[in-house]
């Protein structure tokens, strides 16, 4: 696969003057039609730095951030008047709709009985027993994010197995978690580029491999250093990379083998089901994380442990010194979670929801695939549950390496933008779209019929 980036007079097969002429004549209609967002925003919101809440704002490929009035379902509404089919859906925070109406009836109710008093309440006392239902670990604890989750189980990874290293897969995404960022490049690990203030060399604790490498793997283990291997069943937020047929079989055996804890991190793989990818393949790891979502798009996130984990994880504080664990977080397992989330799981995470975004996911990706083909484009379609992915690559993509070289940034952005023209909203990374229950088969028509406009435009 030809090595992704600037420097190559094409991608994904397309001419990079062709991609900067489309890039540029679908700006012009951007800003056209956002007279008011481009007032507003000008050059950059007054008082933040730079011009935005969160930094990231800025990543969006269009000339400027779009301003939005409302989002209701699966819909955006920007202060344009400007209506927009939503399928990247807060890149899975807002995976079931915007502003559930069990979820916003739940967050009604409780802002009458307080935000945050540091006490469970009686949503706790059903919560717990729905989080060991649908997830299958018996103990759990609540945090704010993903990566507040994932960091506090590994913490409970090294404690009880009194392992220093972690393991991750190359091109791995598990939040902003320090030990998993990492790379490989020319088969040696090294620190991510860019990132701020890092004054560290992270590869001394963690080991970093290629996704469905069962031989790496079995090799980085064999010293029986390495506390826990954390990933995703598949390989997200890079070009989608699915798992080898025996690769989780193979994961769990030598974890076991080795006495590895295996976290598993779904907090986008979630889209497979109402247990994630985790229930719907039988995977048994001893550590699970689930953020985003889970709320209903109220900032929560969830991990659980093994009865086994657990049994030597409250061996090990009984033993260890006192003080602050370095766990927790102030505003961690707050009233407004607790109902948002009871909510999420008894009403919105439904097996019938599911099923109906299973169906529409299978005919937004048909659909999708069909243009690829008719324009004779050397692209793929990936998918896992609700979550679809147009891929500006050959594939199927086996591991990150592939992955990276498969991103095609100047190519996507100009794509995003033309759909953003056309109505239609996806991720602004790694073209990820989602379907929700409020997703209508209008909608993913609109999607894979500005889709097709776009690939035919890109393939003339």
């Amino acid at each position: 696969m030809a090595k992704a980036g600037s420097e190559r007079q094409a991608q994904g097969g397309i001419g990079l003057a062709r991609i900067r002429k489309l890039r540029a004549a679908e700006a012009e209609i951007f800003r056209a039609a956002r007279p008011k967002s481009e007032a507003s925003y000008g050059k950059g919101i007054a008082g933040f730095f730079g011009g935005v809440p969160m930094h990231w704002m800025n990543d969006w490929p269009t000339p400027f951030p779009i301003i939005v009035d409302r989002a209701r379902g699966a819909t955006i509404l920007d202060i344009d008047g400007i209506r927009l089919d939503d399928f990247c859906l807060g890149d899975t925070g807002s995976m079931f709709g915007h502003s559930p109406l069990p979820v916003a009836r739940a967050i009604r109710r409780q802002a009458d009985r307080g935000l945050t008093y540091m006490l469970p309440d009686e949503d706790t006392l059903v919560l717990g027993r729905l989080l060991s239902e649908r997830f299958g670990l018996p103990e759990w604890q609540i945090a704010t994010t993903a990566t507040d989750a994932n960091r506090f189980a590994l913490r409970v990874a090294r404690a009880v197995t009194g392992r220093p290293k972690i393991l991750v897969f190359n091109g791995c995404y598990h939040g902003s978690v320090d030990e998993t960022m990492v790379r490989l490049v020319n088969g040696r690990p090294v620190n991510r580029p860019g990132l701020s203030g890092e004054f560290r060399d992270l590869t001394k604790a963690t080991k970093v491999i290629e996704f469905n490498d069962i031989a790496a793997l079995e090799k980085a283990l064999a010293n029986k250093d390495v506390a826990c291997v954390i990933t995703e069943p598949v390989l997200t937020n890079s070009c989608m990379v699915l798992p080898d047929p025996g690769f989780h079989d193979a994961l769990r055996r030598i974890t076991k083998q080795t006495g590895t804890l295996l976290l598993i991190d779904e907090t986008h793989t979630i889209s497979t089901g109402p247990g994630g990818y985790t229930k719907r393949f039988g995977l048994k790891p001893d550590l699970f994380v689930l953020g985003k979502p889970v709320a209903g798009g109220v900032p929560a996130s969830v991990w659980g442990m093994s009865a086994e984990v657990a049994r030597r994880y409250r061996a090990y504080e009984r033993a260890k010194e006192p003080g602050y664990s370095g766990m927790g977080t102030t505003l961690s397992a707050n009233p407004l979670q607790f109902a948002a989330m009871r909510a999420t799981l008894e009403e919105v995470m439904t097996e019938e929801n599911y099923a109906r975004m299973e169906t529409l996911a299978e005919r937004l990706a048909t659909g999708l695939s069909a243009a690829i083909a008719d324009n004779a484009l050397p692209w793929h379609v990936a998918r896992v549950g609700a979550r679809v992915e147009f891929i500006c690559a050959p594939g199927p993509l086996r591991n990150g390496a592939e992955a990276e070289n498969a991103h095609a940034p100047a190519l996507e952005a100009a794509i995003h933008v033309t759909l953003v023209n056309r109505g239609v909203l996806i991720a602004p990374f790694h073209n990820m779209m989602l379907i929700s229950p409020a997703t209508t088969a209008r909608q993913v028509d609109r999607l894979v019929r500005a889709f097709g406009e776009v690939a035919a435009q890109l393939a003339a």
